[in-house]
């Protein structure tokens, strides 16, 4: 089977940003991709219903730079090229004038929700 984020089997929609989901041999996989000033606690966090994002995520970093805060204060920057592990508990925004673009490998299902 091929798959391509060009026909997602899913897409939520959101302010300055979009999820895809694509499942394949039995894994859900995410493309992420937010505009600049995007923010998770002004653009996801009413439609979740949480002050902090709780999803688990794996993932790669495609195109752009985001930064990410956890709960406790500590900060991550997230750059092209980059693997990253962000536990539960954590914001997240785009830094800079171009688009951020990743793969989500752990946590894609959650996250469309």
């Amino acid at each position: 089977m091929i798959a391509r984020f060009e026909t997602p089997d899913e897409v939520t929609k959101f302010e300055k940003g979009r999820f895809e989901v694509v499942r394949i041999g039995g894994l859900t996989i995410g493309r992420a991709t937010y505009e600049p000033g995007w923010r998770w606690s002004e653009h996801r966090a009413a439609a979740v219903g949480t002050a902090s994002c709780q999803v688990e995520h794996v993932g790669l970093v495609v195109a752009g730079h985001a930064k990410v805060r956890m709960d406790d204060g500590e900060e991550r920057d997230l750059r092209a090229g980059d693997l990253f592990y962000v536990p539960p508990g954590h914001d997240s925004w785009v830094v800079g004038d171009k688009p951020y673009v990743s793969i989500h490998l752990l946590g894609a299902a959650d996250y469309a929700r």
